[in-house]
């Protein structure tokens, strides 16, 4: 995964697309986005994906992007293939936000998004991502807002992502 040397915002980095493509994070510029590493087989799954869905049909005319990062560090529970997950995630919760390549979020292979997102919100336990479905809250200049964890509801934060959308 390809990585920005020197990053000042979230739209530093190009990041690979589930297809293996690089994706420039500059071309959201102006978008707020939610950051989000998934999973298929956890018990959050069905709740955040829905929500998660929920959010960018009532936002994404409004300037929401969903960047969802497949990651299996978390009891194993994103074992499939990237072409597997996107189908899950198509088919079963008709999410249209873009589903990246799989990366790992802790340790020393963590994808340099995510050591930079991490760096720019520590957890409540210090940096590590502590389980699947941790969210970041971006605004449209790239920078790092907030920080969920992995149980906080993706519909509880929509008046702080109203209000960058609105900014």
């Amino acid at each position: 995964m390809a990585s920005a040397s020197n990053p000042q915002s979230i739209h530093d980095f190009t990041v690979k697309d589930a297809k293996g493509n690089d994706v420039n994070l500059g071309d959201y510029k102006g978008k707020v986005l939610i950051i989000v590493n998934v999973a298929s087989q956890c018990g959050l799954t069905n709740s955040n994906y829905t929500e998660l869905s929920q959010l960018y049909e009532k936002y994404k005319s409004k300037g929401l992007e969903i960047l969802a990062f497949p990651c299996n560090q978390f009891g194993a529970q994103e074992p499939g293939s990237v072409e597997e997950i996107q189908n899950f995630v198509c088919t079963r919760f008709k999410a249209e936000f873009p589903v990246f390549d799989k990366v790992d979020v802790n340790g020393a292979t963590a994808a340099p998004i995510y050591k930079y997102l991490k760096s720019s919100k520590g957890g409540l336990f210090g940096d590590g991502i502590k389980w699947n479905f941790s969210k970041f809250l971006v605004d449209k200049n790239g920078n790092v807002v907030d920080r969920y964890a992995p149980t906080t509801s993706p519909l509880s934060i929509e008046k702080d992502l109203l209000k960058l959308l609105d900014a």
